[in-house]
């Protein structure tokens, strides 16, 4: 296994502190850089784990953050949280471009080859920086199928690939036939995979915690959703290019 390096990265979005997961891979050169963003309840060692696996990859990875270095178990609580900030493009922005804005300033990472992909709310956030005209390889969205403002998907630069369970109520077929509607209308290039069978979030293992209905996890798709996101890097941000 390759030998990465890790460190804890606070940095300023949505009026509060922030604490993210920076994973460095081996070596002293520049590596493409990729952001992965969480699900609703914030960062948990489930993204940590990911940015370091992508680390061996030789990527430089941040995984950021939501709440100001907590998470937010309580259904009730993560609702609130999250609903209004799904609502409100320009605050998800904030927040993205933060956790970007530290990436790119790591010495490690090439600032021109970056990526970004999130989970739930993480990928709604994902998506609007694409539809804020920002320079991306790649985004990769799980669970987080959201449509945005009129006309701004033509702003997205990049690829697009979005994963979803058949048997998510979160983003059920009236919204990922609106998501697909307005990236082809914008001319993205763009890709939607329906994993048979999964409920929302069925990439995140089983939590000791309260959820919101229709959440459960399907390993076999976990481990598919994985490969279909490596899959996106190597042919958009390949390491080795």
């Amino acid at each position: 296994m390759t030998t990465i390096s890790t460190r804890t990265v606070a940095y300023p979005a949505d009026n509060l502190t922030m604490v993210g997961h920076l994973a460095l891979p081996a070596g002293a050169g520049r590596r493409p850089g990729v952001l992965i963003g969480p699900e609703g309840t914030g960062l948990s060692d489930v993204e940590r784990r990911r940015a370091e696996a992508l680390a061996e990859l030789g990527y430089v990875a941040l995984a950021f953050d939501l709440h100001g270095g907590r998470r937010v178990e309580d259904p009730e609580e993560m609702l609130a949280r999250c609903l209004p900030l799904l609502a409100d493009p320009d605050r998800m922005r904030g927040i993205g471009h933060a956790a970007l804005d530290v990436l790119r300033a790591e010495p490690r990472a090439d600032p021109d080859r970056t990526a970004a992909v999130g989970y739930g709310t993480g990928g709604a956030v994902a998506l609007e920086l694409g539809r804020a005209g920002v320079d991306l390889r790649a985004i990769g969205t799980v669970n987080g199928l959201t449509t945005g403002r009129p006309g701004e998907a033509a702003r997205i630069r990049c690829p697009v690939w979005a994963g979803v369970g058949s048997e998510d109520p979160i983003m059920p077929p009236a919204q990922r036939e609106a998501f697909a509607a307005e990236m082809q209308a914008a001319g993205v290039d763009w890709r939607l995979t329906v994993y048979g069978g999964a409920l929302h979030a069925f990439h995140h293992p089983p939590v000791d915690h309260p959820t919101v209905p229709g959440v459960g996890h399907h390993p076999r798709h976990a481990r598919r959703a994985w490969r279909d996101v490596l899959d996106l890097l190597a042919e958009c941000l390949p390491v080795t290019e």
